[in-house]
């Protein structure tokens, strides 16, 4: 599944006054009407249960640039927060600053799938659309960190 170029997201939810969070690269959309996501995660992780506990998360699309937050929030334990600036969305869930965009979530669904949670979440906010007009995603392929390139023939990335 390596070959399968992904986004890279952080996964968030304030849990009496402490911001929980971590990295997913599994996020996709599932229905525009209701608008529906999905995230998966591990069995083993110890920041879902905790977000989970309050029925409501955040998804951070992280932007070019963000190697370092989605490293920090990949590792298990310690305040992964401190490290990065943030804020609180609308419906009071942790933002990535910097974030390509971002979306407030209900927790929905959760099916279990192997070694994995699968979790539907409702959305509920999003970021405008000029939230970070000019960014680019951050990319995951092959199991390195991977950019769009701008190509001045034809206006698209490849």
């Amino acid at each position: 599944m390596g070959r399968y170029a992904s986004g890279i997201t952080v996964i968030g939810g304030l849990v009496a006054n402490e911001p929980v969070g971590f990295t997913c690269q599994s996020f996709y959309s599932v229905s525009s009407a209701p608008a529906l996501v999905s995230i998966c995660v591990m069995n083993s992780s110890t920041s879902w249960p905790r977000i989970r506990s309050v029925g409501r998360f955040s998804v951070n699309v992280l932007a070019e640039g963000q190697e370092h937050v989605s490293h920090g929030f990949a590792r298990s334990g310690g305040c992964k927060w401190g490290a990065v600036d943030w804020t609180l969305s609308p419906a009071g869930n942790p933002l990535v600053a910097g974030s390509l965009m971002w979306l407030d979530c209900d927790v929905f669904a959760e099916h279990e799938a192997g070694d994995h949670h699968i979790i539907i979440g409702k959305v509920t906010t999003m970021s405008p659309a000029d939230w970070h007009e000019s960014g680019t995603p951050l990319l995951y392929f092959k199991g390195t960190y991977r950019h769009l390139r701008h190509d001045p023939t034809n206006g698209a990335g490849r």
